[in-house]
């Protein structure tokens, strides 16, 4: 019985605040009538495709900014500081590396078994083993470095 008049109750609330704002939007939308074509014709206009002007003088803005150069340090720093407050958390740290964690744990239950592990470094030795012949060479071991992203241009601008 109460979930019937809780649930009625809901609806009676629902439909007011329908009608309020059908009413609100209605009011909204009575805007301000356009202007008279008569008065607009009666007003002098030298011409209305010329741009604004205004006369500056000697007047000066302000300064750009300056932005200084970053180190490399610093931009790796600041891939870590997420909130800029100049302090590493143990999560900001962590939380580059939740995405290798996610590909690693198949079963998806946050927990990293030995057995998921094994198996994500087996595979990936598979890959490496060019001849299969359970060993690793130099040349072999070296398709598994991690790509370079290549320099981008720097603007001449």
């Amino acid at each position: 019985m109460n979930r019937i008049l809780l649930g009625a109750f809901g609806a009676l609330v629902l439909v007011t605040l329908g009608l309020f704002w059908m009413q609100g939007r209605a009011q909204v939308e009575q805007a301000a009538p356009p202007p008279d074509p008569e008065i607009l014709a009666e007003e002098e206009v030298e011409d209305p495709n010329a741009l604004p002007s205004a006369d500056v003088g000697d007047l000066e803005g302000p300064a750009p900014p300056e932005a200084s150069e970053l180190t490399r340090e610093q931009r790796r720093f600041f891939r870590y500081d997420r909130n800029r407050d100049l302090k590493i958390t143990r999560n900001e740290m962590l939380s580059t590396r939740t995405n290798s964690f996610r590909d690693l744990d198949v079963d998806g239950n946050n927990l990293l078994t030995f057995e998921e592990w094994a198996v994500t470094t087996a595979n990936r030795f598979d890959e490496m083993d060019g001849n299969g012949d359970d060993e690793l060479t130099a040349e072999e071991f070296a398709t598994s470095a991690p790509a370079r992203r290549p320099a981008r241009p720097r603007c001449n601008c």
